[in-house]
């Protein structure tokens, strides 16, 4: 492919380090000299100085001929400036990052129809969708979302006081539109039967239609009802995001920002959150604001040393779950021996956005349920394919392979035995590593 990559920031240079590993040819524009330069001196791309939002500067890159041209820059507006002058001169495909809601969401027209842009990414969005979905589920060890975020997956402990423990699977009453998909027993992995019993401590994994999954991980994790405190450092984007998420009675959201007028204007903007203007860096305004006794600390301004050295902080400060943004991969490494139990990072959750939209094989592995044990694949349904038209119970599918969702258009649901593929229905599927030639050729590919 031919990608044209507008912006050598964090996320610019994260896609071009991941989309060029498979062969892409990649030219990255930028108006800084010393980002391209430091671009040239680890990738082996093309480089161009000058700005997105003028046609030629995107002629000289080749945007005419381009597979595909990725606008990420720092500004919405130029983003959407470039990727729509893109498309005009002939780019296959364009996306464009935003960070605000007004741009992503559409609110008062559809800027990506109406700039003839094909898709807008806002990595901001999708990590507050994360951290969100984190906090609301913190027995979870991870939790993943697909199908259009319709359909949910938690690995989740088992808790030695759950109502699973000592109960065989087919008396558990799960709800219908959730599978149990895999159970890790101490060093061993399988996928359970009717017949298996629950044990404390099992590490097992669940696949479900979101709107009920709640139910479903109650019979295996018990957590205290109880109204969660969050407290939340820096009004960014990001920030705006997550309070949006964490609208509910469930929690209690307080946004720390240090500049008076932002302050101002989140206080108007998030009427639910109490906006607190003050400098939470310093550690005894973390203890002033009581950080012992929180649910979760979550550090996002778009500095990620403030954000490592706040979480930890709070964290040993008595903060149930301390959550830091990265932008920078530079101090992964680092954060488990500081006390910090998760972290995020936009640029990743960028680039991942957008390589699900420039797919277009027909099977993609999209992770590991169990680590050498069960993978995670989606699959597009060839109209020909043995699969289609016929009950899944008459399948025979490799062994150890679950159907756990399918995709229809909008319509997205957890199937049961009677239920059938149709063509080009999209199918979400856990099956063993060794299983993706023999699901190929049932899918007709």
């Amino acid at each position: 492919m031919n990608i044209v990559i507008c912006g050598a920031g964090e996320v610019g240079r994260h896609a071009a380090e991941v989309l060029g590993a498979d062969g892409s040819n990649i030219t990255i524009i930028d108006l800084n000299a010393s980002r391209l330069e430091d671009v040239e001196n680890v990738m082996d791309v093309r480089t161009l100085l000058g700005n997105g939002a003028h046609a030629d500067v995107l002629t000289e890159a080749g945007c005419d001929e381009a597979d595909l041209v990725i606008a990420a820059t720092e500004q919405d507006e130029m983003n959407m400036l470039c990727a729509s002058l893109a498309a005009g001169l002939g780019a296959q495909r364009t996306i464009a990052r935003v960070h605000h809601g007004t741009y992503y969401e559409g609110r008062g027209i559809d800027y990506a129809h109406h700039f003839g842009i094909d898709h807008m990414v806002c990595p901001d969005q999708a990590t507050a969708e994360a951290i969100a979905h984190a906090l609301r589920n913190p027995g979870a060890l991870a939790v993943e979302l697909f199908a259009r975020g319709k359909i949910e997956m938690q690995q989740l402990t088992v808790s030695p006081d759950a109502h699973a423990v000592g109960t065989p699977l087919i008396a558990l009453q799960l709800p219908a539109s959730v599978r149990l998909a895999a159970i890790e027993r101490g060093e061993t992995a399988f996928i359970p039967d009717a017949q298996t019993t629950i044990q404390a401590n099992d590490v097992v994994t669940l696949v479900g239609e979101s709107e009920v999954f709640d139910k479903a991980r109650k019979l295996f994790h018990t957590d205290a009802l109880r109204r969660r405190r969050v407290m939340v450092m820096g009004g960014t984007p990001l920030g705006v995001w997550l309070c949006r998420s964490l609208r509910s009675p469930n929690f209690a959201v307080r946004l720390y920002e240090p500049d008076r007028q932002r302050a101002e204007q989140l206080a108007d903007k998030l009427d639910w959150v109490t906006v607190v203007r003050e400098d939470v860096m310093e550690g005894h305004e973390l203890a002033e604001e009581q950080v012992g006794q929180v649910s979760a600390f979550v550090a996002l301004t778009d500095d990620d040393e403030s954000n490592i050295l706040c979480a930890a902080r709070a964290k040993s400060m008595g903060a149930h779950s301390a959550i830091a943004v990265l932008q920078r991969p530079t101090y992964l490494h680092l954060l488990k021996h500081v006390g910090i139990d998760q972290a995020f990072s936009p640029r990743v959750t960028a680039v991942t956005q957008i390589q699900s939209l420039i797919w277009q094989g027909p099977i993609r592995r999209l992770g590991a349920v169990a680590s050498g044990f069960a993978d995670l694949y989606e699959i597009t349904a060839d109209k020909d394919a043995q699969v289609v038209n016929r009950p899944l119970k008459g399948i025979q599918f490799p062994m150890r392979t679950l159907i756990v969702a399918i995709q229809r258009g909008d319509d997205v649901r957890v199937p049961g035995a009677d239920d059938v593929i149709q063509p080009d229905d999209t199918v979400v599927v856990i099956a063993p590593p060794d299983a993706a030639k023999p699901l190929g050729k049932l899918f007709g590919l």
